[in-house]
């Protein structure tokens, strides 16, 4: 007859007992970055896509034309320095949103407080610069993806769209064709980024009123603004990687 053997190995039991993660990581941080690592495939897909459809067109907008615009300049001739504020705005708050964990890791309620409201209007002020850059492209240019009516479109609209060199070899239908996608892909994907922006600055003034009013005071400790802080992080990298591939490949 066989026998097991039923001991238990008290050498295991004591590196885990159960009482604690073997990790040493708390469960939400492990959530939230298995949230990041699913979005980021969602954001990896749209990247993929345009690329693929860009690769495969005959022509295709020039950001430096499509984008050359900024607030109080006139018709000055700006390519991308505006999105670059944009950029250089967001990856600030980056740097704020550090600052306000490191304090939060100290216990030091009052730097907590300061340095979310300065990551708070980060990612306000950013909002408000891509909505105004929406606006500018529908109201000065006119173009809203698929929105286009083929019975207005001539080479001439097009025209400003396209590098000099391009433009004058392609035709009207693959003009309308790359700007159709140009722009379907321009508002889906900085949409879809400017819903996580909003998302974020909507945590982020939870964890600010939260932090106001001593609740992780009290609790002792901010593990929170640290789940927070991982969000933040995760959404101004994927802007970096579309600054990359649409406003400046």
């Amino acid at each position: 007859m066989i026998q097991v053997d039923t001991t238990i190995d008290n050498s295991s039991k004591a590196k885990w007992g159960g009482g604690r993660s073997p990790f040493n990581v708390a469960y939400g941080k492990i959530m939230i970055w298995f949230f990041l690592v699913s979005d980021a495939f969602t954001f990896g897909a749209f990247l993929i896509s345009l690329g693929t459809k860009r690769y495969f067109s005959d022509v295709w907008p020039d950001p430096d034309f499509v984008f050359n615009s900024s607030p109080f300049t006139g018709d000055a001739n700006l390519p991308l320095l505006f999105v670059s504020i944009m950029t250089f705005i967001l990856i600030m708050s980056s740097v704020t949103m550090v600052m306000a964990v490191h304090h939060g890791r100290h216990n030091n309620h009052r730097g907590v407080v300061k340095w979310l409201l300065f990551t708070i209007l980060g990612g306000m002020t950013f909002l408000a610069c891509q909505v105004w850059e929406w606006i500018h492209l529908y109201e000065v240019n006119a173009w809203w993806g698929s929105f286009v009516d083929p019975s207005v479109v001539t080479k001439e609209t097009l025209r400003p769209f396209f590098n000099p060199t391009d433009f004058e070899a392609m035709t009207l239908a693959q003009g309308m064709d790359a700007t159709t996608n140009f722009f379907n892909y321009f508002f889906t994907i900085t949409g879809f980024h400017g819903l996580h922006v909003t998302i974020g600055i909507i945590l982020l003034i939870t964890a600010f009123v939260n932090t106001n009013n001593g609740t992780y005071k009290t609790r002792g400790h901010y593990e929170m603004v640290e789940k927070i802080g991982l969000y933040w992080h995760f959404v101004d990298l994927v802007w970096v990687f579309v600054f990359t591939f649409y406003y400046l490949v």
